[in-house]
């Protein structure tokens, strides 16, 4: 039976790799040449997109077993959508609805989640460096250790907040603009207690014209004790004579009431803040002119700049209450500025806020006890003088003696009890 494909060429004994019978090794043969008979011809196919059909090969089936020959790749791709390969269904139409496009859909959970850990976390580095940024810049100078004989402490904080005519950093034309002259070292022009316990914030004015005696101290860069005398001054002298720390034991002798924080502000800072601001708008309710601080004010509101300002909180002469109306407008023109500095237009405003804290904290010096925290309440204290149960006054006063305003002592003393005790204030100042 012959068992050869047909159109062969040779015989059985023909076939190569057989081996002779000659010593002499065999020569090159010609293999049988076999043709196949042509494959029938096929009506090609289009497969359906979710198979990853490749279009350069469509002389088959897509799929196993159904290409020209065994191993003949059709192109197709596997795995490349949620359905595709064999038996799946379309990568973009069907398959798993988290898919899209092959892609899977966007966890939007995920991503908020994440979003909020981001902002969280840089408002936490951004806030923890304002914080490092600004305790660096504070001028801790005044120690209050150096008081001796001091009262008992009450309940609440008490802050002596003291505006200085301090003309350091200032340039000669900035001295002219503002009219503060050119007088060497500083003195008070302001001073105030501010009370910040339960029963809201009171501030209380110390006109610098108060008379009052000076105590026994201790100096505070010699260290050595001065006996007290009796001597009866005007209560700007104290700082005049041995600057903050004799102020603050000045205060604190002739009140009874025990200071915890020290806090003053010059002249140039106090108009770099308001400049910071854009302004502080108040509402002036008699116009007044004074040639020494420079002001020329109309009655109505109105946005003072800190040129304008600082005349504002200075002038005296042009008042027939002279020193106690002027303190008036100290209080008035403070509370003003925290209410309008305490707002989110600023705080969130870093091109307000940064500027703003810069011009305070470069001309503040502060006691070396007090915190960015401390300075933070009474900022917001000082907010809330004059909303709430906020209260304003000026110190009583019973009459005057060569010049000098001389305190109630019947009503300083009730007014000392209710603040060391936390107690609604009563009393009424002039």
């Amino acid at each position: 039976m012959n068992d050869w494909p047909d159109r062969r060429t040779g015989d059985r004994s023909e076939r190569y790799g057989q081996g002779s019978a000659s010593p002499q090794p065999e020569s090159a043969r010609a293999m049988p040449h076999i043709q196949r008979r042509p494959a029938p011809p096929q009506r090609p196919q289009v497969p359906p997109q979710s198979q990853g059909y490749d279009d350069r090969y469509q002389g088959g089936q897509p799929g196993y077993g159904n290409s020209p020959e065994p191993d003949y790749n059709t192109g197709q791709v596997y795995g490349g959508g949620a359905g595709g390969g064999r038996g799946g269904g379309g990568g973009r139409s069907g398959g798993d609805a988290g898919y899209v496009q092959g892609r899977p859909a966007p966890d939007w959970r995920r991503r908020i989640k994440l979003g909020a850990l981001t902002l969280v976390v840089v408002l936490l580095v951004v806030s923890v460096s304002t914080y490092f940024w600004a305790d660096g810049k504070l001028k801790r100078e005044v120690d209050l250790a150096k008081v001796i004989e001091r009262p008992e402490a009450g309940d609440g904080t008490n802050y002596l907040i003291v505006g200085s005519d301090s003309r350091e950093g200032m340039s000669a034309e900035e001295k002219k603009r503002l009219r503060t002259g050119s007088a060497e070292g500083k003195r008070t022009d302001s001073m105030m207690i501010l009370h910040d316990g339960s029963n809201g914030p009171t501030l209380v004015s110390l006109p610098r014209d108060s008379q009052v005696e000076i105590p026994s101290f201790k100096g505070s860069e010699s260290g050595k004790m001065f006996q007290g005398t009796g001597r009866q001054v005007k209560l700007n002298a104290a700082y005049a004579e041995d600057g903050p720390e004799l102020l603050v034991r000045t205060v604190e002798f002739n009140t009874g009431l025990r200071i915890d924080h020290y806090v003053e502000i010059g002249f140039g800072g106090f108009a770099q803040i308001v400049d910071a601001i854009g302004g502080v708008e108040l509402d002036i309710p008699k116009a007044f002119k004074d040639k020494k601080s420079g002001a020329d004010f109309q009655a109505g509101k109105q946005t003072l700049n800190g040129e304008q300002s600082l005349a504002f909180v200075r002038t005296r002469y042009a008042f027939a209450g002279s020193d106690l109306d002027r303190t008036k407008n100290q209080q008035k023109f403070l509370a003003a500025l925290a209410s309008q500095t305490a707002t989110p237009s600023t705080i969130l405003n870093p091109f307000k806020l940064y500027p703003t804290m810069g011009a305070g904290l470069d001309t503040l010096i502060v006691d070396k006890d007090m915190s960015l925290w401390s300075l933070g309440n009474m900022f917001f204290a000082m907010k809330g003088v004059t909303g709430g149960d906020g209260t304003s006054m000026n110190m009583p006063i019973s009459g005057s003696a060569n010049g000098n305003l001389v305190w109630d002592k019947a009503k300083v003393k009730q007014l000392v009890e209710q603040l060391k005790n936390d107690e609604k204030v009563t009393v009424k100042g002039n």
